[in-house]
């Protein structure tokens, strides 16, 4: 494994996750924060967040650099989008941040329960906003306008990253399908934040990651997250390069040059690291 460089070496934060470790335990509910290993788990933790994984944590596709377990999916649980509202209020969120396992397996691939939990948070936190960060759902447009129907405030659907690299790091994915998905929700309720990520050192040229950009922006996305590929244990991919902040700092510009509302750049930016923030942010700007 590669050394870290200075800029990727930080301390942990000194506030505690016992709080959140305890409710996330209290309601049953997974969190995408722990199974995929986020490096930033801890900082979220001790901020009394995280981000809700919902169907389960079993994957039914294999991407290379996702640290979450796949395999045989669990049952889907009919009481877990109540648990996940239960839990988001006892953590005092304004702004909840769902995502989920791919459920290949299910005949609407997860989207009724995605449904379901942005109706059961808006019941039982009025006040809160709502992201869900989504698989494709094979880009049925049936599925995603049901779930647009449920008025998230944002949907995110992560491209992750380039066209070329697209088929080697997501084999089950596809690249315009992804696009396509972000297309679908702005046609269907242009009221709806589209939000996609990409993530960096992968082997990528950085005008790959323009186009990419540009991709994203001609289907409307309004919120872009880019951050550094790290591996973690179960990872299958190494890293190719650790990308220098001044990079990181140079995207920014040129995302907000292209027409983006918010980008979101850094080492260790993730798709739902400071989610409520960059909403709050794209909201204030009154798009």
């Amino acid at each position: 494994m590669r050394r870290l460089p200075e800029w990727l070496r930080r301390s942990l934060p000194v506030g505690s996750t016992y709080e959140t470790h305890e409710t996330l335990r209290e309601f049953r509910v997974h969190t995408v924060c722990e199974s995929a290993l986020c490096p930033n788990r801890a900082e979220c933790f001790s901020a009394w967040t995280a981000t809700f994984m919902i169907l389960g944590d079993v994957c039914t596709r294999r991407c290379g650099f996702c640290a979450i377990s796949v395999g045989r999916p669990n049952r889907v649980e009919e009481d877990e989008p109540l648990r996940v509202a239960q839990a988001a209020q006892k953590l005092g969120l304004h702004h909840v941040v769902v995502t989920s396992v791919a459920r290949d397996d299910l005949h609407d691939e997860g989207a009724s329960v995605f449904y379901e939990t942005i109706l059961a948070i808006r019941d039982l936190i009025p006040e809160a906003t709502v992201e869900i960060l989504t698989p494709d759902f094979h880009a049925r447009r049936e599925l995603i306008e049901f779930i647009c129907d449920a008025q998230p405030n944002v949907f995110n659907h992560n491209l992750e990253t380039v066209e070329r690299l697209s088929p080697h790091v997501r084999p089950q994915a596809r690249y315009h399908r992804s696009l396509d998905v972000l297309r679908q929700i702005k046609d269907y309720d242009a009221e709806i934040a589209t939000k996609s990520g990409l993530m960096l050192g992968l082997g990528e040229t950085l005008e790959e990651v323009k186009t990419a950009l540009l991709d994203l922006r001609s289907v409307g996305v309004d919120i872009i997250t880019i951050g550094q590929y790290l591996k973690s244990k179960e990872g299958k991919f190494e890293v190719e390069a650790f990308i220098h902040p001044d990079v990181f700092t140079d995207l920014e510009e040129e995302g907000k040059r292209m027409g983006f509302s918010e980008v979101y750049c850094g080492p260790y930016v993730r798709s739902s690291y400071h989610a409520g923030e960059a909403y709050a942010k794209y909201q204030a700007l009154g798009t």
